[in-house]
């Protein structure tokens, strides 16, 4: 595991808010309302490509309808200068099954029609996930100002509870401070897939932990070497939130 290079050019100026959204934020990953989880990345080659994945995202989301269930659509800017994360939450995948067939207006294949337009844009997604466990944050945490997408391909459900169950008993319950806010670990449906999207204060925390806590022979790697049918992918650090999060009811 090795640090990134060059942090991206910061996204255009914050579009301004629709009533009862907020913009531009990081979503409540563990709002009670969220019965489903779309996660996709795309690998766009270069700073200028993934600046034009998350302008033109942004800008088709503006033009799209805001269905009752769709509680937030957000993108993330990659520290690697070329990757850009989607994540979004949904009150239930009926309630976004049901947008695509009679509210999208055609915004799947302008999606696609964009992506293409840009060029050697590869992705990973969007797939269907649900939260199945969180790692609270130690007293009193900062603000996020980092997202880390930690993925791990898994023989099947049963495998990947073994796997984030594992990862919570080693971590006490807790996540240890010193940068990290919080960790939340998703299910893919089929239960082949398991991504951690943890909040830190910033990237160079996270880069911390991975060169004490996380180094190779420590608890977690021989863990995760020890435990049959889990492929860890990697992960990759983001940043600059860009999209609209529903406010919470009051």
């Amino acid at each position: 595991m090795t640090a990134d290079t060059p942090f991206p050019t910061p996204p255009s100026a914050p579009a301004s808010s629709p009533a009862g959204f907020r913009v531009d934020v990081f979503p409540e990953v563990q709002r009670p309302d969220a019965g489903a989880v779309l996660i996709g990345e795309w690998d766009t080659g270069g700073p200028e490509r993934q600046r034009a994945v998350m302008d033109g995202v942004a800008r088709l989301w503006a033009e799209a309808p805001l269905p009752d269930g769709l509680l937030s659509r957000v993108l993330f800017a990659g520290t690697d200068g070329r990757s850009v994360l989607n994540y979004g939450q949904w009150t239930s995948h009926a309630a976004r099954r049901e947008f695509l067939r009679t509210g999208a207006a055609g915004l799947t294949d302008r999606l696609a029609a964009l992506l293409d337009g840009v060029g050697g844009v590869g992705t990973g997604g969007p797939g269907t996930f649900r939260l199945y466990a969180s790692l609270p944050p130690g007293g009193e945490p900062p603000a996020p100002g980092c997202v880390v997408r930690t993925a791990f391909r898994t023989a099947g459900e049963d495998t990947a509870r073994r796997l984030v169950d594992g990862l919570l008993e080693r971590a006490d319950g807790r996540r240890a401070g010193d940068g990290a806010i919080a960790s939340h670990f998703h299910l893919s449906e089929d239960g082949t897939r398991v991504v951690d999207y943890s909040e830190w204060a910033d990237p160079q925390s996270h880069q911390r932990v991975v060169d004490t806590r996380l180094r190779d022979g420590g608890p977690v790697t021989r863990f995760l070497g020890g435990l049959d049918g889990v492929q860890p992918l990697g992960f990759r650090r983001f940043t600059a939130p860009r999209g609209l999060v529903r406010a919470l009811p009051a």
